[in-house]
């Protein structure tokens, strides 16, 4: 089946809806403008409760060397999340596995992007909106994804229980990734939504 992972997650029962429902990664972001950062000890807090083979990953926007350093300090992340302008070398600097993310729009040559972030473990590829680097809740051209890249394809931007099915049917992803399609408010989860965004990559499956 499709991997899933939920993203943006602030709520210590939000990250125990998610795993019960079946998620295999919860997002937690490390990125302060957004309306869902949360600070590395509550962030620690939230891995803790985890029950186990639910993966936890950081997402991070143009971050230090010293930011996210005191990130890994205060909690355990199995996955490392960049979804900026960092170079590959800035990327594998820190002794944990990485997904790229990559805004997609017309012109963008995924497969060189993937041969550049060759270490990564996969490329998330989201919408493009100019000015915001993530979390956007738009989707996009998913027919501008190549049949063929050398890495996993993480699928993101505008999912939601309605459309995740279609999404794989076509795309094809090794996993999906939602935030705001699973929301009752900006950083607030929904057990119901989750619940049949859970059911929809299922039902692709079948």
């Amino acid at each position: 089946m499709t991997r899933v992972k939920i993203c943006g997650i602030t709520r210590n029962e939000d990250a125990l809806i998610c795993a019960r429902a079946g998620a295999d990664a919860i997002g937690l972001v490390f990125y302060p403008p957004s309306p869902r950062f949360i600070t590395a000890p509550r962030a620690a807090e939230i891995s803790r409760i985890l029950p186990p083979f639910v993966t936890t990953v950081g997402l991070f926007v143009n971050p230090t060397v010293e930011q996210v350093e005191a990130v890994l300090r205060e909690t355990h992340l199995d996955l490392l999340q960049f979804h900026g302008d960092e170079a590959p070398e800035f990327c594998v600097g820190f002794g944990v596995p990485w997904l790229k993310a990559i805004r997609v729009k017309a012109g963008v040559d995924l497969v060189q992007y993937a041969l550049r972030y060759r270490e990564a473990k996969g490329l998330l590829l989201d919408a493009y909106v100019e000015g915001t680097p993530g979390g956007t809740g738009l989707s996009f051209d998913w027919s501008l994804i190549p049949a063929e890249l050398p890495l996993p394809v993480i699928l993101s931007g505008g999912l939601d229980p309605a459309s995740v099915a279609a999404a794989i049917r076509q795309v094809k992803p090794w996993a999906v990734d939602v935030s705001s399609g699973v929301e009752m408010a900006k950083g607030i989860k929904d057990g119901a939504k989750i619940a049949a965004f859970m059911e929809g990559v299922r039902s692709a499956s079948l």
